[in-house]
């Protein structure tokens, strides 16, 4: 794994779209550095929806909102265009799995996957997911001993719990321990928190570098890799005496594939950059996402018991099984408008490998471009009144459609993120099952301030008061 840096192109790309001047974007770099979006949303409303800037008042690129220009690179003309190495700079810390890498051996890799995630497997994965749901409500019940009775519960905190713990079985049939849980999550917020600074604020590296924080935060990394790898050994040299007594999880999944042109397995090291990434992307978007929804939940009441409505009037007082979600679709529709208000993947980066050309506009090879799904999801022309939680904007047959490439929770194309379905169906069954035993209010009149990292979390405690439901 390289011990440099990636670093910006050397000769400036710049497509001829409006550009903020430079000057301006390195005077503004740390105020970028601490509150992007607002910045970006600043930015946007004055220039228009593509506009080029400075990240960290040094490197060109382009910001886009613009949905036709979005589904140009994603999809339309995807093949010429990567991830470019403010994504590949993960591999340093995350290793080269789906989300970080590129070309054939992606494409290799996604067929080898993506069986995991086909329904009848995750039909086989509810049963999990609700039990993880079930030990979340019966350890709130038991902060709340009677009807009425209420806890304050920080639910960031507490959905990474639950998160982590669902993606844990779902990868190794196992949860990891407390405290391997509460170190992995510290893990992923320094490196995060730590990567986004290098990408943002480019002038401080040598000063990374000076001070030793690169070699910190590689160190962190490999106690990450050190924590999976023993779980890959333990399998691996403890295999199930007969096929049929093997663990139906991703693990196993991933042992038994096998690629078609040689027949041979993954690697080790294979295996621990795709377990590494389905680990820690699996729980930690996951994780964002429930937390949003739950704060929204909280501020409205009135669609927390629409939900509860629709499932009494279907289920009566029950968990839904995995093909009985489909008769809940105001539940669905709750989720899929939280992921428009806080999508977790809130920004993606792409670079033309070759010149190309959109609306008759020239893109020079090499254009860096960042496509805002924050901002797409805000758009105020393409999203009536962008800012209000509406859940039946997705209902069937609402108008005005959903616009094309306007609404990408989960990415889009080729590259459309593999575990979506996972990810919809864990965060409905969490929330069904907190809705039928709690009522959600917020703890706090202060707003919670978005820290966008890779994904869209919370900064600091997101407290929330649960309050158990009068049976």
């Amino acid at each position: 794994m390289s011990n440099t840096p990636a670093e910006p192109p050397k000769q400036p790309v710049r497509a001829p779209f409006p550009w903020v001047p430079q000057w301006r974007t390195l005077l503004n770099s740390v105020a970028f550095s601490r509150d992007p979006i607002g910045n970006l949303d600043r930015v946007l409303a004055q220039y228009g929806d593509t506009v080029g800037v400075y990240l960290g008042g040094v490197r060109p690129g382009i910001i886009t909102r613009d949905p036709a220009l979005v589904q140009h690179i994603l999809q339309k003309n995807h093949r010429r265009y990567l991830k470019s190495d403010l994504t590949h700079g993960l591999i340093r810390y995350l290793g080269r799995g789906l989300l970080t890498n590129e070309g054939a051996d992606w494409l290799r890799q996604r067929r080898l996957i993506q069986p995991g995630f086909h329904r009848q497997r995750l039909a086989g994965l509810v049963r999990l997911m609700q039990t993880a749901a079930t030990e979340w409500t019966t350890e709130l019940t038991e902060r709340t001993a009677t009807p009425n009775q209420s806890a304050v519960v920080d639910i960031h905190e507490a959905m990474t719990g639950v998160a982590f713990r669902i993606m844990a079985r779902a990868t190794f049939s196992t949860s990891l321990t407390e405290a391997e849980g509460e170190r992995l999550a510290d893990i992923l917020t320094r490196i995060q928190a730590f990567y986004v600074r290098t990408i943002r604020q480019p002038y401080l590296r040598p000063w990374f570098r000076v001070n030793g924080a690169y070699r910190r935060h590689d160190a962190l990394s490999q106690e990450l890799r050190t924590l999976v790898r023993g779980y890959i050994r333990q399998r691996r040299q403890h295999p199930p005496a007969h096929p049929a007594q093997a663990p139906d999880d991703l693990l196993q999944m991933l042992l038994d594939t096998r690629y078609e042109d040689t027949g041979e397995p993954m690697t080790e090291e294979q295996l621990l950059d795709e377990v590494n990434i389905l680990l820690v992307a699996g729980h930690e978007t996951s994780a964002n996402a429930l937390s949003w929804l739950f704060y929204l939940l909280a501020r409205h009441p009135e669609i927390a018991q629409k939900v509860r409505a629709e499932t009494t009037a279907a289920l009566a007082d029950r968990s839904p099984e995995f093909h009985e979600l489909a008769q809940l679709p105001y539940a669905l529709n709750v989720v899929q408008e939280a992921l428009r208000l806080y999508p977790p993947a809130w920004i993606l980066d792409r670079v033309a490998l070759e010149a190309d050309e959109f609306q008759g506009q020239p893109i020079p090879k090499g254009t860096q471009f960042s496509l805002y799904l924050y901002g797409l999801h805000h758009h105020p022309t393409i999203w009536p009144d962008a800012e209000v939680f509406r859940p039946e904007r997705f209902a069937t047959g609402a108008q005005p459609a959903l616009p094309t490439y306007g609404y990408l929770p989960f990415g889009g194309g080729p590259r459309l993120c593999v575990g979506n379905h996972f990810a919809l169906t864990e965060i409905q069954l969490v929330m069904l099952e907190t809705l039928r035993h709690f009522h959600l209010e917020s703890a706090t009149s202060a707003p919670p301030i978005m820290m966008p990292l890779v994904t869209l979390r919370p900064q600091g405690a997101m407290p929330l008061r649960f309050r158990r439901l009068a049976v």
